[in-house]
Formats: C-alpha cells, sequence, structure tokens
C-alpha cells in the first residue's frame, strides 16, 4: 500500500512580550513614557498595533507596572488582549514574569515599549534569523564619532564593530527562558541579548532601522509628533477579467472551485488588481500596469498579491499607514459570501494590517450588464491611507 502523504510541519507559534513596567518620566509629560500619546494613541498602543499587524505574530503579553492597571486599560482602547501581566522590581524580573505567562509559544519577541514605531520588516528579519539560530537582535551601524566623555572631551573609541542595539529582540521561547533562570540574580542584564549569549547562544544581528529609536527625553516626543503630523488620502481601483475556461479561479488571493477561470496575463484576481489601484491612488504612483505590464513575459501567470506586496511597500516607503481597504466583487456567481472571511484574512494578512482594518463586500446587477450575463467578474476598491504632510 502507498505510503501516508507526509503532514505538514505546523508553523510555530510566535508572541510578542512587550515590556511597559517602567515609570519613566525623564521624558516629562507627566506620565510614565508608555502611556503618552503620540498622534492620538498612546506609545503603548502603537508598539502594540505594530504586532496586531504582523500576520506571524499569533498573540501579544504586555508586561506593566504595579498600579498600572487603569493607565494600561486606557492606553489599550478596546484592543483584545490577554491580561497584562505585573512586572517585577527590575526589567530582567519583569520579563522574567511575562515569560512564564506565555503558554505554549515556540518563539518570542522581546521588545520595550518605549520603542512604539516598529516596522514589519524588522519582524520579517528576525524571525527569517531564528529559522537558522537561537536568538536574533535588530541593530543600526553607529555612523557617529565616539569619545569618552565628562566635563571635556576624552579618547575617542573606534567605532568599527560597533553597533546600535534595538528591540525586539527574538528568541526560541524555552531557550531564552533557561537563559533568564541561569542569570546571577544579583546582577541587572543591560538587555536579554546578553543573558542569552551569557547562556552560550549565538545572537545573530539583523538590520534595524531608525524608526525603532527610543524615546526617552521630551525632545524624544517632539521628534515623534513631527512624523506623525499627517494627512489622509484615499484612492480608489477598479478592474474586469472576462471568464475563460477552467475549474477555478483566483478571487481576493483564494482559489476558488467554479465552473469557469478568469482570463487574463496575471492569475486575473480582479479584486486584488483593484486593491492595487486603489494603494497606487494614495501616493499617485501610476497603475498596475504601468508596474507591471501585461507585455512583460515575467508576469504571465503571476500571483497577484506579489503586486499587493509591492504597492503596500511602496505606500510604506513612502511614510504611509494603511487605515483601511473596501472591496466590492461585482459578479452573478460563484457566490463570494461563503468565501468572505477568508478572503478578508488573505488581504489582511498581505497587507499586514489588522481583519478590521478590510471591508469585502459583493453585489450583482440584477442581470444587467456583461457581469449580469455571466461574462465576467468586476471589482472595485478604496482604500485610505495616512501619509506624512510632505510625502
Amino acid at each position: 500500500m502507498p505510503a501516508d502523504p507526509p503532514r505538514p510541519r505546523p508553523l510555530p507559534r510566535t508572541v510578542a512580550l512587550i515590556v511597559a513596567a517602567g515609570r519613566g518620566v525623564r521624558a516629562g509629560g507627566g506620565l510614565p513614557k508608555q502611556y503618552r500619546t503620540i498622534g492620538r494613541r498612546s506609545v503603548l498602543a502603537h508598539a502594540i498595533d505594530a504586532f496586531l499587524a504582523h500576520p506571524a505574530i499569533d498573540a501579544v503579553q504586555v508586561v506593566i507596572g504595579a498600579g498600572q492597571q487603569d493607565l494600561y486599560a486606557t492606553a489599550i482602547g478596546g484592543r483584545a488582549l490577554p491580561p497584562p501581566v505585573e512586572g517585577g522590581a527590575t526589567r530582567r524580573a519583569s520579563v522574567l514574569n511575562g515569560l512564564a505567562a506565555i503558554d505554549g509559544a515556540d518563539r518570542v519577541l522581546i521588545h520595550d515599549a518605549a520603542r512604539p514605531f516598529l516596522p514589519g520588516g524588522v519582524i520579517d528579519r528576525l524571525l527569517a534569523a531564528l529559522d537558522d539560530g537561537p536568538a536574533a537582535i535588530p541593530a543600526l551601524a553607529v555612523a557617529d564619532s565616539l569619545a569618552h566623555g565628562g566635563d571635556t572631551l576624552g579618547e575617542a573609541v573606534p567605532r568599527e564593530g560597533v553597533v546600535r542595539v534595538q528591540t525586539p529582540q527574538a528568541f526560541r521561547h524555552d531557550g531564552i527562558v533557561a537563559a533568564h533562570r541561569a542569570w546571577p540574580a544579583d546582577r541587572e542584564a543591560t538587555d536579554d541579548a546578553q543573558v542569552a549569549r551569557a547562556a552560550g547562544m549565538s545572537v545573530t544581528i539583523v538590520a534595524g532601522d531608525p524608526a525603532l529609536d527610543k524615546l526617552t527625553y521630551e525632545a524624544d516626543f517632539a521628534m515623534a509628533e513631527a512624523r506623525m503630523t499627517m494627512i489622509s488620502r484615499a484612492g480608489t481601483g477598479f478592474d474586469v477579467h472576462a471568464f475563460a475556461d477552467g475549474d477555478a479561479l483566483w478571487l481576493g488571493g483564494i482559489e476558488i472551485a467554479h465552473s469557469r477561470a478568469l482570463a487574463g496575463h496575471s492569475d486575473a484576481d480582479v479584486a486584488l488588481h483593484a486593491i492595487v489601484d486603489a494603494l497606487l491612488g494614495t501616493i499617485a504612483d501610476g497603475d498596475i500596469g504601468s508596474h507591471f505590464p501585461p507585455s512583460d513575459p515575467q508576469w504571465r501567470g503571476a500571483a497577484s498579491s506579489r503586486f499587493v506586496e509591492h504597492a503596500r511597500d511602496l505606500v510604506r516607503a513612502r511614510g504611509g499607514i494603511i487605515d483601511h481597504v473596501d472591496v466590492t466583487i461585482i459578479c452573478e456567481a460563484p457566490k463570494i459570501g461563503p468565501h468572505r472571511d477568508a478572503i478578508r484574512q488573505r488581504v489582511a494578512a498581505m497587507l499586514q494590517v489588522r481583519e478590521a482594518a478590510v471591508s469585502i463586500k459583493a453585489t450583482t446587477t440584477e442581470r444587467l450588464g456583461f457581469t449580469g450575463r455571466g461574462e465576467g467578474i468586476a471589482a472595485q476598491a478604496v482604500a485610505t491611507v495616512r501619509l506624512p504632510a510632505d510625502a
């Protein structure tokens, strides 16, 4: 008898642990800095949202200080998160409390709440590094001259091989728990990577991001507020594809069994093509045909998810934040209702936004026009994006 096919390996469960237990008031404002607001959101909420928007993060656990429950509840608003964990007397004790509260995780990303602007690309690089090693951190090369200081300038410090270490720092969960437990109780670590190194782990360095600079002083908040001076733009997209011979079609990033396929140079995913044009419209950067011309053979049969991810990255490169995408699919068949949730999840994953930021609707034309005659499918999309005022 033929052997059973191999079972697919389950994806590792990844949890973000945000350490927000500090009482830091050097930044002013009368509150611990993680609870101050930037652009109408708390510093902590910015950090939480960055993790929630990433498709590889399964859960977010926050560690808070004693007596901060009310501040925490106000800071996170209506976000659905597990109950916060109370921290300890030191940062390392707070991390240990948080790690102990995480159940069934394979990987953990430990992050300081005072670094609220976390690009998804940093998370991507950290998790990719964990595929080959036990630990990874983001870091930036040092560009400024370094010297010993005081009242007068001292000797220069060589900057070759020196990096600025950032968070989140990524670890295999069991490994970093064991490393923290082995660390001497009477010593405080500079960060979790030092704890990992002391336990013999090799720590991979991946490219960090200037957006991850830590908020410490009032001037840091002023600069962050300036970065958050955003304007809202909306873009629209519309696309049409005719039916062709086949027994399945791609719609909203999923394959749907149907009596006909859709004709097109790529996979003809009419919904995703409309989203691409809507996103490009927000940054006034042409249309899908100018980026992926049908005359170019490399796009023959290409997955339209690649087009969506390209448009998403162009928006991000302009400093943009995708707030919402609304898609209407126009057809007599197939019925969209049974596939709505799957499409919504897939689009949210491509855009790296929460599902609440994606709306999928469907309608017919009451058997009028080419869609009413069953000759094809149309889709229209509206994207709402926030961009820096000078973008």
